[in-house]
């Protein structure tokens, strides 16, 4: 049954990939969406296009490229930058990494990586003005602000799909390979590969002295900077997504649709686990609400109690990460009617976003 799920989720979001970058149209939510906001705009990557929103009304405020190219396909989240940089990598059949600006649309930047095998899948991360790109070539590429190779890749094997979690000193990186590297910020070298027992798509997060990460194990791990690790948790499914860690309370959720919050302090969980449908997504905590968005395509605000505050049918499938901007929490579905709907804390949806021919 797990080996089908993968099969099927894999199909979904490759077939898409295959099927908007052939076409060179636009397509609605044709494919496994990136997702991320400022104050002001929402910006989602869409097949061919990078879009910007308007969160006042949902009004489409610029996209790139102006014109479909069969060559380019955005699929990871965008990452905004302290000076002012919207960056995201293409996917298609060529694979260049571009910066943008996120007022304008206008390219500020773009580095080609001819050189380079795989796809930009996985957000970059930002430390000290270096640019970490993780690529599905195995490789995570080093550039500096103004998009030139600031050293050599470091080569880490499997397909990288997630961005990478930093404490300052060092970067933990997870793999489909099973492994979670990690890497010495002062020499850019990868010290320590620890074997997660399953590919591992999502993020860690960070805690005290180590990171929590989860695994198609089946488990959350909790791997020290010095690389001891030791399970924290065990479900009985995959876990996709990025736990989230808010104090002494570790909430993650697995395929199988249930939401867990784990006391880290004491290993034993806060509440019966929630029961929804397949959870891919990661989850998203804002104040004292905790937003599940479900493979069947509905968004649930849960109180910290685990209890259903309400529960929103979006259509489609979620496959991202919902991302909250102000008062309000996006969600970006594939196989929907729209790209992007907007909802209040109360679950009142505000508007959707359907790009224009």
């Amino acid at each position: 049954m797990k080996t089908k799920r993968l099969i099927l989720i894999s199909l979904l979001a490759l077939g898409a990939l295959l099927l908007s970058a052939c076409s060179g149209s636009r397509a609605i939510s044709n494919n496994w969406h990136g997702l991320a906001a400022d104050a002001e705009h929402a910006y989602v990557s869409s097949g061919s296009f990078v879009y910007a929103v308007d969160l006042t009304n949902g009004k489409e405020v610029w996209r790139f490229p102006a014109e479909a190219n069969s060559k380019l396909l955005f699929y990871a989240n965008p990452v905004l930058t302290a000076d002012g940089q919207l960056l995201i990598g293409s996917a298609g059949t060529t694979h260049p990494f571009f910066s943008l600006n996120p007022a304008t649309g206008k390219e500020n930047w773009s580095e080609s990586f001819t050189k380079g095998k795989g796809a930009w899948l996985a957000s970059p991360l930002i430390v000290n003005d270096t640019i970490y790109a993780p690529n599905t070539d195995g490789f995570m590429y080093v550039l500096d602000m103004n998009g030139k190779e600031a050293s050599d890749p470091i080569e880490l094997g499997g397909a990288l799909w997630s961005a990478p979690a930093t404490d300052g000193s060092l970067l933990y990186v997870t793999s489909l390979d099973h492994n979670l590297h990690i890497i010495d910020l002062a020499n850019g070298v990868s010290d320590q590969s620890i074997d997660l027992g399953g590919a591992a798509p999502s993020s860690p997060v960070i805690g005290k002295n180590g990171v929590y990460a989860g695994s198609f194990a089946s488990t959350i791990e909790f791997v020290q900077s010095n690389g001891n690790h030791d399970v924290v948790a065990t479900t009985n499914n995959w876990i996709w997504g990025s736990p989230i860690l808010d104090g002494d309370t570790l909430f993650y959720a697995d395929l199988n649709g249930k939401v867990f919050s784990l006391d880290i302090a004491s290993g034993n969980q806060n509440w019966e686990a929630v029961q929804s449908d397949a959870i891919v997504a990661s989850l998203l905590l804002v104040g004292d609400q905790l937003y599940v968005a479900t493979e069947a395509g509905n968004l649930i605000a849960l109180d910290r109690d685990g209890k259903t505050v309400w529960e929103k049918p979006v259509g489609g499938k979620i496959y991202s990460t919902p991302v909250a901007s102000g008062d309000l929490i996006l969600v970006a579905p594939y196989q929907a009617e729209f790209s992007l709907a907007a909802y209040d804390a109360q679950g009142k949806q505000a508007w959707t976003f359907i790009p224009e021919k």
